[in-house]
């Protein structure tokens, strides 16, 4: 729901899950002072609740400028079961997901918000490869359905190095799909250097989470790195926003933290907030 003062740039927001009543979850985020974020649907979500939803955000003045689509079945316990269970890629979910995905469309267009985003999984280098072309398909069809809703189409960075994600959006080949770009799932996944990837990807950026993790550990194939809070991994928060003022991205700051403890979560995206602010008054 838009705002009657638009969004500044680099406007603080945060990533947050629908599940809570929606009236108590935007209060709890206008009280660290936030007026915009991203909504994560989950995968068994009833989407009727979009009418909640959307007077919820009216109420409290506060804009979603993405829905994330979670998807029942998916798990990020290490790499290989990422390229299992995440996304588009694994076949015998690709049905439902697609159906999944029109729907939190259908719901981010009634609830106001013009962007929509999820991980699309881990693809296949091979342009070639079967798994590849099914869900370049699937991209196709569903940016075509947001694009009649008004809505951009957002892949998120991680499981694939910076390059691969380039060329398959370019393989696209639809003006509303492009990246949310994540820093610390690079990290995580050991896909490359975040910074050096904002400017492969630059042009292509319609979102950014502001996470921080730490590399996989060494010795150990298929695992993920450690997800920390922001400021303590090693994404360089500083460097990070100097790189996303350098290639002209002037949209909101989405701080996600996935600490399983609801009050480790709250810390430290508090802290976050503050964090940003910092370096943002060091950018100024």
């Amino acid at each position: 729901m838009p705002l009657e003062t638009p969004l500044a740039n680099f406007e603080t927001g945060v990533m947050f899950w629908a599940g809570r009543d929606p009236g108590e979850t935007l209060s709890e985020l206008r009280g660290m002072g936030l007026r915009c974020g991203q909504l994560g649907i989950p995968g068994d979500l009833d989407l009727s609740c979009a009418p909640a939803w959307k007077a919820a955000l009216r109420a409290a003045e506060f804009t979603v400028v993405t829905v994330f689509a979670g998807y029942n079945g998916e798990s990020y316990a290490d790499i290989p079961t990422v390229q299992d269970t995440v996304g588009f890629i694994p076949a015998r979910f690709r049905e439902e997901r697609e159906a999944r995905t029109l729907g939190i469309s259908d719901f981010a267009r009634e609830i106001g918000c013009h962007g929509i985003g999820l991980h699309v999984g881990c693809l296949p280098e091979d342009e070639t490869d079967a798994d590849y072309i099914a869900v370049r398909e699937m991209v196709r069809r569903i940016a075509d359905h947001a694009a009649r809703n008004h809505q951009t189409f957002a892949l998120e960075t991680g499981q694939e190095k910076a390059e691969s994600l380039r060329a398959f959006l370019i393989d696209v080949n639809r003006e509303n799909v492009g990246i949310n770009f994540d820093p610390a799932n690079m990290i995580l996944y050991g896909t490359g250097d975040p910074i050096e990837a904002l400017g492969v990807l630059g042009q292509h950026i319609f979102s950014v989470h502001c996470k921080d993790g730490d590399w996989p550990p060494a010795g150990q194939p298929g695992a993920l790195g450690m997800e920390r809070p922001l400021g303590s991994g090693s994404v360089g928060m500083e460097r990070y926003l100097r790189k996303l003022k350098q290639i002209g991205y002037k949209g909101p700051l989405a701080i996600e933290r996935e600490a399983e403890n609801a009050a480790e979560r709250l810390r430290d995206i508090k802290a976050a907030i503050a964090l940003l602010t910092e370096i943002k008054a060091g950018l100024a």
